[in-house]
């Protein structure tokens, strides 16, 4: 008998594997891939994301493994250009976007060291339950018991499917997600640009490599399935620069993408079962928070397991820290056209670093947007007659 079984290896059940061992549960973590493996994702690890790979002491082997430090970042909307450094958070001072071959095989590796014991290419066939409690899993022959089986297997998840936990606040897609990497592609600082009904992204990788990311509304999923690298490389070339850096280079793998991105909370535990991860609660990947969040969900969970406590407080903190940045990343994924008190904030924060700090906080999560958005700050940031504009024309003024 198991303390916890976890379903998916990848940054959710890896890390809460890890957690849960070094607590002193006894713990099976089993995946159907075998490592190393890729999978979709947006790579980066916000600063609480890194702050958290710092505690957890696994820093420094992302970094041995050759991924850059992004220290600086420059948001251009086309009529604005902020430029900065991340706000420190709990000693982290820098995102960073690993590879998932590196970053995954990474945590699994720590899980291992840890005490868990992981299964490799192994399939989950069915969800056990002993009444209404779910009691473990089967593969093939194989049933194995736990006090707690958790789902750490994404938006399809098996065990959310088996348990049919009840969903809020949920969004139906608004975009597709196409990525791909470049070589040859000059600049360590991370990039954003927002021209029209396009978000895209730039951020060094291993291998010296930078990926570019598109966020595009859901109705052009036809486009880009039809043309997926001619439909990047137009929205890079909206850009200017972007598009004549990644000419001049060499793309370094194929173009990758889905439109399958939901948005929706999941309720995370029930009787016998618990939820992290993507399987729990799902946004756009359009403000890159999937791996922090995933960290987030494990530590949480992993406490509230390991001290015996009720589930409904990691479901309460996990929803209280969610919600400011789920807001911000379903408004950001409407492509809803820039607003006058947007521009008024910008033109506010312009040669102003530690103002510009700040704002880059909210995108990452490291500084709450409640408390940023807040009157007070705004009529310090604007003064009496920006602020007042700003009431008057209304409007949104999230980032």
């Amino acid at each position: 008998m198991y303390d916890a079984i976890i379903v998916g290896a990848r940054v959710a059940g890896a890390s809460t594997a890890m957690l849960m061992a070094r607590r002193g549960l006894k713990v099976l973590v089993v995946d159907r891939a075998q490592f190393p493996s890729d999978t979709l994702s947006t790579h980066q690890v916000q600063v609480p994301g890194v702050a958290r790979l710092r505690r957890w002491g696994l820093l420094d082997d992302v970094i041995a493994a050759g991924t850059p430090p992004t220290r600086r970042v420059r948001f251009d909307t086309g009529a604005a250009v902020l430029e900065g450094r991340w706000p420190e958070f709990e000693g982290a001072d820098a995102l960073y976007s690993p590879r998932r071959t590196i970053l995954d095989t990474l945590l699994i590796d720590a899980a291992r060291a840890a005490g868990a014991e992981v299964r490799e290419r192994f399939k989950v066939d069915e969800i056990l339950f002993d009444g209404g409690r779910v009691s473990g899993i089967r593969s093939g022959p194989v049933r194995e018991q736990a006090r707690l089986v958790v789902g750490a297997d994404g938006r399809h998840s098996l065990v959310a499917k088996a348990v049919r936990p009840a969903a809020y606040r949920a969004i139906p897609p608004r975009t597709v997600a196409y990525y791909t990497y470049w070589a040859g592609v000059p600049g360590d600082e991370g990039r954003m640009y927002v021209r029209g009904d396009r978000m895209i992204g730039a951020w060094p990788t291993n291998d010296g490599l930078v990926m570019t990311y598109v966020a595009a509304p859901a109705a052009d999923f036809g486009a880009f399935r039809a043309d997926p690298e001619g439909s990047l490389l137009e929205a890079l070339d909206r850009t200017g620069e972007l598009g004549e850096q990644v000419r001049a280079g060499e793309r370094a793998d194929r173009v990758k993408g889905t439109a399958d991105l939901p948005n929706r909370f999941h309720a995370p535990f029930g009787p016998g079962w618990a939820l992290v991860g993507d399987a729990g609660l799902m946004m756009d990947p359009i403000t890159g928070q999937g791996i922090t969040q995933a960290f987030r969900d494990a530590e949480l969970l992993a406490g509230a397991a390991a001290a015996g406590t009720p589930l409904e407080d990691y479901q309460r903190a996990r929803d209280v820290d969610a919600q400011p940045i789920y807001d911000m990343t379903v408004d950001l994924a409407s492509f809803a056209p820039p607003q006058v008190r947007q521009q008024l904030l910008f033109d506010a924060l312009a040669d102003r670093p530690e103002e510009i700090e700040r704002f880059f906080g909210v995108m990452n999560g490291s500084v709450p947007s409640g408390e940023y958005f807040a009157p007070r700050n705004l009529l310090r940031l604007l003064g009496p007659r920006g602020f007042m504009k700003a009431a008057v024309v209304g409007g949104r003024m999230a980032a």
